[in-house]
């Protein structure tokens, strides 16, 4: 096990120095002068301009860009925006409130996918089972932002049950109403996975042998089938877990969440390279950390699984 570990946590030397080259190879690319685009219709001065480039290093090659940028890393400095503010700053202030955000999302859509999936799976071909494939269907097809603006208008402000924007109020509170949004589009495929797993789960010998043996539905269900059903489910939402982390820029922009989306759409649009490849390795680091916790966590749900 420990050797497992010790092997995963060395894959993350490989993929942090290709996620950050490749990365700010793609801002370095990018067209345009963010040095400009700082003073918007504005003539700056061009002594000022050349001081912003030097402090900056943007008149070095694309290399030694790179190299001043893991130097600082690796002395525990991000660097800064161009707008003065280290980013380390900017990602104490956006990553607590993106990662509330996404636990929440996950919660539910984890709760979800688990009850609907499971009583489908048992009532298979009955009216709830087709209706819970009507409701999936319909949260796959509809693009994010119209069911963040369906629930901004009827749930915040025509029935009043949430804030119609979180701004400055991202506690736990405050993050319900675009939490469930997002957890209501990310459930469908988690649902329809768990429901495909308990039907296969239903027809292995071990859960014929459980119901032989005399135990009772209630005994099997939870020890033998939900157990070894909730693999794929775990997989699925582990990958969202990270999709989320990256940052769901539709919903954060509609209801107003000050988390990493806007900050990193806001960055790649100025063309700050140490901002984007900064949160990018924060969050290829904490990736592959959740992804290990996952492959760990099989281990306990299904014993036949051992890591050598």
């Amino acid at each position: 096990m420990l050797g497992y570990i010790l092997r995963r946590l060395l894959q993350v030397i490989p993929v942090f120095f290709g996620a950050t080259l490749l990365i700010y190879f793609l801002v370095f690319a990018m067209p345009g002068d963010p040095i400009l685009a700082l003073f918007g219709d504005k003539t700056p001065n061009p002594a000022l301009i050349e001081a912003l480039r030097e402090q900056y290093h943007l008149n070095d090659p694309f290399i030694v860009q790179y190299w001043y940028y893991i130097s600082g890393v690796f002395q525990g400095d991000l660097g800064d925006t161009f707008s003065g503010r280290s980013v380390s700053s900017v990602l104490a202030a956006t990553l607590p409130v993106t990662g509330r955000l996404a636990v929440m999302a996950i919660a539910i859509e984890f709760t979800l996918a688990i009850i609907i999936g499971t009583i489908s799976a048992l009532r298979k071909g009955r009216i709830f089972d087709n209706v819970s494939l009507i409701v999936a269907l319909v949260a796959i097809a509809i693009p994010i932002f119209v069911v963040a603006f369906l629930a901004q208008y009827f749930l915040a402000i025509q029935l009043g049950w949430f804030k119609p924007t979180v701004g400055a109020d991202n506690d736990w509170g405050g993050l319900w109403l675009p939490a469930i949004v997002l957890g209501f589009s990310l459930y469908a495929v988690s649902m329809r996975l768990m429901r495909s797993s308990v039907i296969d789960t239903l027809n292995q010998d071990w859960v014929r042998t459980a119901y032989s043996k005399g135990l009772s539905r209630s005994r099997v269900l939870p020890v033998h089938v939900l157990r070894n059903s909730l693999i794929p489910v775990i997989t699925n939402s582990a990958t969202n877990f990270g999709v989320l982390l990256v940052g769901a820029t539709v919903t954060e922009g509609i209801f107003n969440v000050p988390g990493v989306g806007n900050t990193l759409f806001e960055a790649i649009r100025r063309g700050e390279g140490p901002t984007v490849v900064s949160f990018v390795t924060v969050f290829v680091i904490l990736y592959v950390l959740v992804n290990l916790l996952i492959d760990l966590l099989y281990g306990l749900l299904d014993p036949r699984i051992r890591y050598a």
